[in-house]
């Protein structure tokens, strides 16, 4: 009995401390949107960290149609979905190259596209500015759209690496001995298998994309092209700031990550051990 009482005492305590962390970590969500709906007096004097006294939607109003929110939300909203796109695309073509297929200097390839997850991006700003200088691309959604595909490709080769080290290759030896093609293995033999890797790996890039912040600011110098963490920036005037609206603009812009976060928590959770099969 005093065995199974130290357990069930452990087991108390332990969820006891996961609501805590599960509180404060949701504290500054609710601090967000708490911030959106006040005005400058109470965010900064009369009420900084409770709810807010008057609902102040207004603040959402003036930053739709005061600032250029809804600009920076849709050239976010590009730039992610065709980045995370082919980044993706990309990783698993290679994957499924490296994992099944035999050449010369297989080894050191998959090496050398796994060091770039350990390249600080800051190290290649002053080289990446000048290459999309002298190759056209300054000041265009490709501009980050290029650096964006390259950098997320290593983070999803890995997961994809170590996904497809696991499954067995007697399957696509069984489809390809009943005539299938290499291209039909991988397209209605691999894609099935691969889909809930292939959804881990967008939310992680999504995520990483959305609120990639450095290369935009250094690539993207026109106002209607800058993203949404990049405008963000600029809510600030010279002489006052309307911080309420600059508020509701980064619930706003929150808002795409945290709901793709809750609707696909379960696949982010798989992901942190999906990739523990590499070889």
């Amino acid at each position: 009995m005093g065995y199974k009482r130290q357990i069930h005492v452990g087991r108390f305590l332990l969820k006891g401390l996961l609501y805590i962390y599960a509180l404060c970590s949701l504290y500054p969500i609710l601090w967000m949107v708490f911030y959106s709906l006040k005005n400058n007096d109470e965010i900064f004097v009369t009420n900084p960290f409770g709810f807010p006294m008057n609902l102040r939607v207004e603040n959402y109003r003036t930053a739709l149609t005061a600032y250029n929110v809804p600009v920076y939300f849709k050239n976010s909203i590009i730039v992610t979905v065709i980045s995370v796109f082919f980044s993706t695309l990309f990783a698993l073509l290679f994957a499924y190259a490296v994992s099944r297929f035999q050449f010369r200097l297989k080894k050191y390839l998959k090496i050398y596209l796994l060091l770039g997850m350990f390249i600080p991006v800051q190290v290649l700003m002053i080289p990446l500015v000048k290459l999309v200088r002298d190759l056209g691309m300054a000041n265009t959604r490709m501009a980050v759209i290029v650096p964006y595909i390259a950098f997320n490709l290593s983070f999803a080769a890995m997961v994809f690496t170590g996904f497809l080290n696991t499954i067995p290759a007697e399957l696509e030896e069984a489809a390809c001995i009943d005539g299938a093609s290499i291209y039909r293995c991988f397209l209605e033999v691999m894609m099935p298998m691969v889909k809930l890797v292939i959804s881990t790996v967008i939310i992680f890039n999504f995520l990483n994309i959305w609120n990639e912040f450095t290369m935009a600011l250094m690539l993207l110098s026109k106002e209607e092209l800058k993203t949404l963490p990049l405008g963000l920036m600029f809510f600030q005037g010279s002489f006052t700031t309307d911080w309420g609206a600059m508020g509701a603009a980064m619930v706003i812009a929150s808002l795409p990550t945290v709901l793709i976060y809750i609707a696909f928590s379960e696949q982010v959770e798989k992901a942190m051990t999906v990739g523990a099969a590499v070889k």
